[in-house]
């Protein structure tokens, strides 16, 4: 005998959170409801997660238009990194995704340096356009202008 149940967290073997399923009486009786996994598949059960369901879509949209805001902001700034550079223009040492989040960050920007899509390290001076990901749909291109310091090192 069968009974159909809401999980409320996703239970692996089973179903992810908010699936309606159907599982034998002991295994929910037992174990999904005493772990609070799932609940029985009632109509109000059943309508209060289609509320959540709404609110969370509700919510990850005001995240993505966010997102596109700051994509937007950065697009159109740019970041200067002032590194030390050898006579034919070729940096001692070389600008990584660090040193641009530090830059993006004191010019403030929330950029993580796993966000900066960079190939490899920049070892030269000049402009370079970087993407900047935010979401997997949402990216940025970023100018970075390295130019050579007067200093004996990397500010």
């Amino acid at each position: 005998m069968e009974m159909e149940i809401i999980l409320m967290q996703d239970v692996n073997g089973l179903g992810a959170q908010g699936d309606i399923m159907k599982v034998s009486h002991g295994y929910a009786r037992n174990f999904l409801f005493p772990q609070k996994l799932a609940a029985p598949a009632t109509p109000a059960h059943v309508k209060m997660l289609e509320m959540e369901k709404k609110r969370k879509e509700a919510e990850a949209r005001r995240a993505m238009v966010e997102l596109r805001k700051e994509a937007g902001k950065l697009s159109a700034a740019s970041c200067t990194i002032p590194a030390r550079a050898g006579e034919d223009g070729k940096l001692f040492g070389s600008v990584t995704a660090q040193d641009i989040a530090d830059q993006l960050v004191k010019a403030g920007f929330a950029i993580d340096k796993k966000q900066i899509v960079l190939p490899e390290p920049l070892k030269e001076l000049g402009v370079f356009t970087v993407e900047v990901k935010f979401h997997q749909d949402i990216t940025a291109p970023l100018k970075v202008w390295v130019v050579e310091s007067k200093g004996s090192s990397k500010e």
